[in-house]
């Protein structure tokens, strides 16, 4: 069916009057609230201590306990930051350190020319070629799962957060690194809830005094909690490393068979080991959280949940997807991308520092000036958004993306830094939502509290419940 026909079957009645827009979790605007209701919503929000002011200005000063700080809001300004004038706002110390601790030197934790050769090393395998041969062992692993949801007693209560955090971590290790064991497995899973636990931050970590025996504790007690892990990666490595010549051509192959320009091994066994955690990690986490908010927001809004109902029937009909069916499912993608900007899955981007005096959109920045760029607080802005608290996937049709800044919509991050993986991991929640949504329903159970929680990702802070229905296919 031609996409223009799917669209018009798609499209709400001419004349149909707007559904009210439910209160979504963490997203309550406590300007129109009074009492204990705004002191709750204030609690909830994300980065409580940002004033609302940010969200409605451009360029905006935090004045803080230690430092002050410039968080910038325009398009122009983040271009400014993250692209044209990138070399000048590094990293802080502090982040490089707190993602060494809990990746490693791997792509998130480290700079410079390393961070280059790294880069280059690992691009093909997620260039658009290499990703298309994804596709298959994507919808393979989704055919795999329906047995867990299968299992489940009609009306009986799934833990979505696990079961999407599994799915995805058992996609990035089997087109990765060959790998679907479910030793390792099991194991990034453990390490992912411990490691996140211990990387909760707050005022103490960046005190003085204070700061660096906190930091110090942290990275002994990281070490400690991937010690098992690492046992696990490195008998991964060294059986490839025995056998280089009959390696999979994955990225685990690309990592171990790269040479530099003079023939020797482009990376050590401890860098191979880094760019795998950062890759399992990082790698699942993000598509997990994703699929967790679409699930939620979905429930949320039956109008929208029936829209892709029906792009799924006249496209799919039933079949699992595939990656040539990607293209067809503009509303699906769409219901993703929306999904990423009400909930992005990494609310803050990196604090940066400026190493010389700059200016951003007529702001002078003074060389030291600590700047922020925060994909929470661009996505909810008012000033680069109609109606940002509301769930509106139509608001990613060409026509009414025309225009747009490029800038104001961030969920994979920007320049040199961009997510490597970001066409990799859109796919993948494209196809995982169209396999799962054909065959089943999630309604929120009840008593449930969802509060976004920022820790790294964006998590559903007291995980996240759902009562399975099934479609009827």
């Amino acid at each position: 069916m031609p996409a223009a026909t799917l669209e018009a079957l798609h499209a709400p009645p001419p004349n149909a009057p707007p559904a009210l827009a439910p209160a979504l979790a963490g997203l309550v605007d406590y300007r129109t609230l009074t009492g204990a209701a705004a002191r709750r919503a204030r609690k909830e929000r994300i980065f409580g201590n940002i004033p609302e002011r940010a969200f409605e200005e451009l360029m905006f000063k935090v004045r803080g306990p230690l430092e002050n700080f410039l968080i910038v809001n325009d398009p122009a300004g983040v271009k400014r930051v993250l692209v044209d004038n990138v070399a000048n706002y590094p990293k802080t110390q502090m982040e490089q350190r707190f993602f060494r601790a809990l990746f490693g030197a791997g792509l998130l934790g480290t700079d410079g020319e390393v961070w280059r050769r790294h880069r280059r090393i690992m691009a093909p395998a997620f260039d658009p070629r290499s990703v298309a041969s994804y596709g298959p062992a994507i919808t393979r692993a989704c055919d795999a799962f329906y047995a867990k949801w299968d299992g489940v007693p009609e009306g009986g209560v799934v833990d979505v957060g696990a079961d999407m955090s599994a799915l995805t971590l058992r996609i990035i290790a089997g087109t990765m690194f060959s790998a679907d064991t479910d030793d390792v497995i099991s194991l990034v899973a453990d390490t992912m809830e411990t490691g996140f636990d211990v990387s909760q931050f707050n005022i103490l970590d960046v005190l003085p005094v204070t700061g660096g025996i906190r930091m110090r504790r942290r990275e002994r007690r990281m070490a400690e909690q991937f010690r098992p892990l690492d046992a696990a990666i490195n008998r991964m490595i060294d059986a490839r490393q025995k056998d280089p010549q009959g390696a999979a051509a994955d990225l685990l192959g690309r990592l171990i068979t790269a040479h530099d320009d003079s023939g020797d091994m482009a990376m050590t066994s401890r860098e191979i080991r880094d760019q795998v955690i950062t890759i399992f990690i990082a790698g699942h986490e993000t598509t997990a959280q994703a699929m967790n908010w679409t699930w939620y927001l979905l429930s949320q809004h039956p109008a929208e949940e029936a829209r892709l109902h029906a792009e799924l029937e006249a496209v799919l009909g039933g079949r699992t997807p595939t990656q040539d069916d990607l293209p067809k499912l503009a509303y699906t993608r769409r219901v993703v991308e929306e999904s990423m900007r009400v909930y992005p899955t990494a609310p803050g981007i990196s604090a940066r520092i400026a190493k010389a005096d700059d200016e951003i959109c007529g702001v002078k920045v003074k060389k030291g000036t600590s700047i922020a760029i925060a994909p929470w607080i661009l996505h909810h802005h008012r000033r680069l958004w109609d109606e940002p608290t509301r769930f509106d996937p139509d608001r990613f049709l060409p026509e009414r993306s025309a225009g747009r800044p490029r800038f104001a919509y961030l969920p994979f991050g920007a320049g040199p830094r961009v997510c490597i993986g970001q066409v990799l991991a859109m796919n993948e929640a494209v196809l995982i939502l169209a396999s799962l949504a054909q065959r089943y329903r999630l309604r929120l159970a009840p008593g449930q509290d969802i509060v976004p929680q920022a820790n790294v990702t964006l998590r559903p802070k007291h995980g996240l419940k759902m009562i399975v229905e099934r479609s009827g296919r």
